[in-house]
């Protein structure tokens, strides 16, 4: 646990969050907008991206080691690097129902809850999310980011296509 703000953070950190803010963001709008468009491929592609690289970045993150220097957040970063391999050869093989499930697992992996565990107290981003606002501000900030990752959490459910079936 540690007391050390973002702007303090070791270089991986940051480096780290600076993959992973685009990602969430990028991954929230390609989730929610029309799929199959030029504009789809080439941000999904960027996104992509972003994910590999944050997922790789973790590998130089050792604030908790349970394992050497490893912690079981790492086992989801090698899930993420494999359903990038996977998400893309799905889709060139038009196979559009298992890139969905896969990139829609990933977000919902990678990113919200591999981020919700990030703002666990005495985490780096929960100190920094504290350090920005105090007393009623943090409740604010706490409550918009906890409807930040619900929200998101339910559009990658909603893309996984988990659906309950519909009486005729």
């Amino acid at each position: 646990m540690s007391s050390v703000t973002l702007l303090d953070a070791p270089l991986a950190v940051q480096f780290h969050v600076a993959t992973v803010v685009p990602a969430a963001v990028l991954g929230a709008w390609l989730l929610a907008r029309p799929k199959g468009t030029p504009v789809h491929r080439m941000l999904g592609k960027i996104w992509m991206g972003l994910m590999f690289v944050t997922a790789v970045s973790t590998f130089f993150i050792h604030e908790i080691r349970l394992v050497g220097d490893f912690s079981p957040i790492h086992l989801i970063s090698i899930y993420v690097i494999v359903s990038c391999f996977t998400a893309i050869r799905a889709a060139r093989r038009h196979d559009i129902t298992a890139h969905r499930r896969t990139v829609a697992g990933m977000y919902l992996g990678g990113i919200v809850i591999a981020g919700a565990f990030t703002f666990l107290p005495g985490r780096i981003m929960s100190t920094s999310l504290m350090a920005l606002a105090n007393g009623a501000g943090s409740i604010v900030l706490v409550a918009l980011l906890a409807f930040g990752f619900i929200g998101a959490g339910m559009l990658a459910i909603r893309e996984m296509g988990f659906r309950r079936k519909r009486a005729v």
